[in-house]
């Protein structure tokens, strides 16, 4: 039996503009610093290596903040690590604005960092995960926060070459603190209406596991960073992955892990995981890709190429509601197995992309690719967290999270690598981004023939520990 689900409110505009916040400011975070590395260089007159630490600094401590996140949702409550989060990351942001000399720079930004990881996980659990019966939160998750969160990891760059070419690039810093107080009274209001789940004060840390994941975590998405630039010899990314290894060893059949994995147990999460994973590498993939392309060899501006980037993200968007239609009249199978082979069929026409293509042609075949994984993502993170107490729905915003970075990591930089390594083998960039994106568009249709089980995978009606739950199916 599962337990009935406390009634929540519905989220006001100013509660969901509050929570939608958050998540903007730590994805966009994740990408604008950047473009701002060059005058960083300039400005603070130290080399790039030191420099390139503000960005591997922040991703870094990312990955530590994921793995506190679901103990600090158990232990405080939702909103009130949510609210934490956002206040953290808000003073963090004018810190760096104001940063004195590199060094500073970079310690401010593991700060904003460890507050920015847990604001994802934790706005996807308050916007989806409340609101009534399992049905209702499965089905609904409002347009404006489903634009914000697929429009947010190409903002970065748009946000980012615009306000770094006007004012400078403390001012990329600085904008965060209107937004953080803006949005601040929207979660605190939030929390005085009863949305989230309360705090656990039996929650118990789990010091080992946590080390070993954070840990691992690390040393990963390091390892993965460097490989991108100096090659897979590096031992870090080896030993992240061990340390991984260890911590699903001992997290097994414990009640409070660090990261709950019994949640993928069910074969239905564990291949829902795998999808998500799949759509987060062919979207991230791209938004590396087309800024070389952009940029590199058609020499378009900063700015040009960010907004030719952010209508995909509108994109995404705006699909998700038609998704959610799809599903209702017919299966979450159906809605991803479409969206999967239309992901791969307008990847693949990046394929015709030359050194002359217009940029209104590169955008319509972006915004084409944004449909596609709007359509794909909503069903399957709706999925994921179909038949979850409320209680465990930071586990599965947490797990997803986790996921889609370790996933998203090494997929780039596998392609990456791949990418450099045609160009100088081929004497041609432009080929081997055409070999590149034909790779994308064969791992979207095998993602596509891997939603073929969905049906028969379903976990929509299932709780945690596999308990049938008094809700009817959605999957076909």
């Amino acid at each position: 039996m599962t337990r009935p689900e406390r009634p929540s409110p519905k989220p006001t505009v100013l509660m969901s503009a509050g929570l939608i916040a958050g998540p903007i400011l730590s994805m966009v975070d994740s990408s604008v610093v950047n473009v701002a590395v060059p005058d960083l260089v300039r400005e603070l007159g130290r080399p790039l290596g030191t420099v390139q630490w503000a960005v591997s600094g922040y991703l870094l401590a990312l990955a530590v903040g994921l793995a506190l996140t679901s103990y600090t949702a158990r232990r405080l409550g939702l909103l009130p690590a949510y609210i934490g989060s956002l206040a953290g990351f808000t003073l963090a942001s004018v810190a760096c604005a104001l940063a004195p000399n590199v060094g500073a720079l970079i310690a401010f930004r593991v700060v904003q960092g460890l507050c920015g990881a847990p604001m994802v996980p934790l706005a996807i659990g308050l916007l989806i995960g409340q609101g009534g019966a399992v049905e209702e939160r499965r089905s609904k998750m409002p347009l404006s926060a489903a634009l914000a969160f697929f429009a947010a990891p190409a903002l970065g760059v748009s946000v980012g070459g615009l306000l770094i070419s006007v004012y400078g690039w403390r001012s990329m810093f600085l904008v965060n603190l209107p937004i953080g107080l803006f949005a601040l009274p929207g979660a605190v209001a939030a929390q005085r209406a009863g949305m989230g789940t309360p705090a656990d004060r039996n929650a118990r840390l789990d010091l080992p596991g946590l080390a070993l994941l954070a840990c691992g975590l690390g040393l990963a998405t390091y390892g993965v960073e460097q490989a991108t630039a100096h090659g897979w010899s590096n031992p870090w990314w080896p030993a992240g992955l061990v340390l991984l290894a260890g911590y699903a060893l001992w997290a097994r059949n414990r009640p409070q892990a660090a990261l709950a994995l019994d949640l993928v147990k069910d074969s239905g999460r564990a291949l829902i995981l795998v999808l998500c994973a799949v759509a987060g590498v062919v979207l991230f993939a791209v938004l590396f890709l087309a800024p070389l392309y952009l940029q590199n060899l058609q020499g378009h501006s900063t700015t040009v190429t960010g907004l030719a980037l952010l209508p995909q993200g509108f994109a995404m968007g705006l699909s998700a509601p038609l998704a959610m239609k799809v599903v209702e009249r017919f299966s979450v199978r159906v809605a991803v197995i479409a969206g999967m082979v239309f992901l791969a069929a307008m990847t693949g026409l990046m394929a015709l992309f030359a050194a002359d293509t217009p940029v209104w042609f590169t955008m319509l075949v972006l915004c084409g690719r944004g449909l596609a994984i709007g359509f794909t993502s909503q069903p399957l993170v709706l999925s994921l967290l179909g038949g979850l107490a409320p209680e465990r729905i930071p586990d599965g915003n947490s797990l997803f999270s986790v996921a889609q970075r370790l996933a998203g990591s090494f997929g780039i930089a596998l392609l990456a690598t791949y990418f450099a390594a045609r160009s100088e083998a081929s004497g041609s960039p432009l080929t081997a981004l055409h070999e590149t994106v034909g790779i994308l568009a064969a791992v979207a249709l095998l993602g596509a023939i891997a939603a073929c089980w969905l049906r028969n995978a379903s976990v929509s009606t299932m709780s945690p520990a596999g308990a049938q739950d008094s809700v009817p199916p959605t999957q076909g």
